[in-house]
């Protein structure tokens, strides 16, 4: 077999440079210039390899040559060559490295080949799926830093947010407490503290009671008016008012009912149904508030202050949004508590039947003859804490009415709305469609208020409560009130509703009573305290609260000072006085 021989071309040589010489400066042959030539790939521009100098491209990759119109009349798509072509045809228009020849302006408009797909828009449509669209070409997927950064930037917005909520919570936590900071009663010096009981133990404690016993029912009672339990925001009821009509909050020990009955020795311990309500709810409570105990022989009188805060009505007490701290403000703690008060008694007023009252044993008696009185029955009972211990106490009902041919008790209350944007529930939007959702804000709420009145019922033997949503005219206006609706519960389960368990309620009142009979002969203090959960047991002197004021003086910081007079003025005011005096002497004399 006769092998050729192999040629190998001629590779001229450069003394000037690198690469190679220039067709004019080649001194060879023709041959030799022809296959030097013939290995060079047609249509690639010479770039020069100076260091001074740019580097053209050698090949474009990036070049699309599906398109048959745009495609190079020197190459085709299957040409090896054709991403070599730098022709005229398809050199870009800001690549004239071709033609340029190392021009400086040429140069100015030279960009940089990029591969990488361009930016997706932060902001606009995003991609989405088109039957209709080339089903081989898939959405572009985003890009794998930008997921992370997106997640990166969700992380942060969350741990923002949770930051805020729990400062938001502390402010608003520590707003309530000052607020609620002042105690019910000024603790005097000379008071003497016996026992710290915390709400904690309170919890734990439970006792059975036995059923109780009716002493007496004493008052007359007005029917209940069916009429207003079709009442709903559409047609909303205004609330009158009853000016001529006497409510009377007496204390335990000014009863001469329980008088008697002590007298007789019906029992050892005596109360009224607000008293032990709020002994049995304490736990709920945040405000503060006090009871006066007197261990009179072998008796216990449960009392309270003339002006106390149990003879209010708490709005608000157990909620986190905190309320103006300003007395003066209508919406300061002290100013609800008075409009709740002004409305519950109108409230337990209005839906009654005003056509005649059932009576009972006997009158009403803190009433004088001729006197108008609110619709009220007071229901004494007595029940048998131990062997040598009962307890008697005077239970409230507002109302009677029929049902299924029976004669039941009813006791009215009622909830006010003063501000939505305290409670963030509108009631007048929501009372039809999610009147669950508003029981369960007010009991968030009012926990302690509704607890209590649950308490009241079941002390009372009371066959059904209902509870009123009254609402204000106008946030700003504190006088005029709408009823909205009326709902009717049963007590008891009301009380599993709330989680108010009548085992624990009496095993507060039992350790507390337990704990006073101990006590020596006097006159003692049980005050909340208005920053801890807690109560606190004080021996006062026997003349302690005789004197006191119905409302409690504000400080002297917060009292309007009097317009102070000329010292002239005051020196005539005061020679008037001394004149009118001796006048006074020498007619007593005369």
């Amino acid at each position: 077999m006769v092998v050729g021989a192999f040629e190998v071309g001629a590779v001229p040589f450069n003394s000037d440079g690198w690469g190679p010489p220039d067709a004019s400066d080649v001194s060879s042959s023709a041959s030799s210039t022809s296959v030097a030539a013939a290995n060079l790939l047609p249509n690639v521009p010479f770039a020069s390899f100076s260091r001074s100098e740019k580097l053209g491209r050698v090949a474009d990759w990036t070049r699309n040559l599906s398109n048959p119109s745009a495609r190079p009349p020197t190459g085709s798509k299957s040409d090896p060559s054709a991403v070599f072509d730098f022709s005229a045809f398809a050199i870009d228009e800001g690549f004239g490295l071709a033609s340029s020849g190392g021009n400086p302006d040429e140069d100015a408009a030279f960009r940089l080949v990029d591969g990488k797909p361009p930016p997706r828009p932060k902001f606009g449509p995003k991609w989405r799926f088109n039957p209709h669209h080339n089903r081989n070409q898939l959405p572009q997927r985003r890009d794998e830093e930008v997921e992370a950064k997106k997640r990166d930037a969700e992380k942060e917005r969350a741990r923002r947010d949770r930051l805020f909520n729990l400062n938001r919570n502390n402010i608003h936590h520590q707003r309530r407490e000052a607020a609620a900071f002042k105690s019910s009663v000024d603790i005097q010096p000379e008071w003497n503290m016996l026992e710290q009981i915390p709400f904690s133990t309170f919890s734990k404690l439970s006792f059975t009671v036995q059923d109780p016993e009716d002493l007496l029912l004493c008052g007359g009672l007005e029917y209940y008016n069916r009429v207003y339990d079709r009442i709903t925001p559409k047609n909303e009821r205004r609330l009158e008012r009853f000016k001529n009509r006497n409510f009377f909050k007496v204390t335990t020990s000014d009863d001469p009912i329980i008088r008697r009955l002590a007298k007789e020795d019906k029992a050892t311990v005596f109360a009224t149904d607000a008293i032990l309500a709020a002994l049995m709810c304490a736990p709920r409570s945040v405000y503060s508030w006090d009871i006066v105990i007197q261990r009179v022989g072998n008796k216990l009188f449960f009392d309270k202050r003339d002006g106390s805060q149990l003879d209010l009505l708490s709005v608000h007490e157990t909620s986190q949004e905190p309320l103006p701290e300003a007395k003066d403000d209508i919406n300061s703690a002290y100013s609800l508590g008075v409009e709740a008060a002004y409305i519950n008694q109108n409230f337990s007023q209005q839906l009654l039947v005003r056509d005649g009252k059932e009576t009972f044993d006997e009158v009403n008696p803190f009433a004088n003859e001729g006197e108008e009185i609110a619709s009220v029955a007071y229901r004494y009972r007595r029940w048998k804490l131990d062997e040598n211990m009962h307890l008697v106490a005077r239970c409230e009902l507002q109302s009677v009415a029929d049902l299924n041919n029976q004669r039941s008790f009813l006791t009215l209350n009622a909830l006010n709305e003063f501000d939505p944007k305290y409670s963030g529930v509108d009631w007048r939007q929501k009372l039809e469609t999610q009147r669950g959702a508003v029981l369960a804000t007010e009991l968030k709420n009012n926990g302690n208020k509704l607890a209590k009145w649950t308490a009241q019922a079941l002390l009372a033997n009371a066959d059904m409560m209902k509870i009123g949503f009254v609402s204000r005219v106008h946030p700003r206006d504190h006088f005029n009130h709408v009823i909205l609706s009326v709902l009717g519960y049963k007590p008891k389960d009301f009380a599993g509703q709330i989680n108010l368990n009548t085992n624990n309620m009496w095993g507060i009142v039992k350790s507390i009573v337990d704990l006073c009979m101990k006590l020596s002969e006097g006159k003692y203090a049980l005050v909340k305290d208005p920053s801890k959960p807690q109560v606190r047991i004080y021996e006062v002197p026997p003349d302690a609260f005789e004197n006191d004021y119905v409302e409690e003086p504000l400080p002297e910081d917060e009292q309007v000072q009097p317009p102070e007079e000329n010292a002239e003025g005051a020196e005539a005011s005061v020679a008037a006085t001394k004149e009118t005096e001796d006048k006074k002497a020498d007619d007593v004399q005369a």
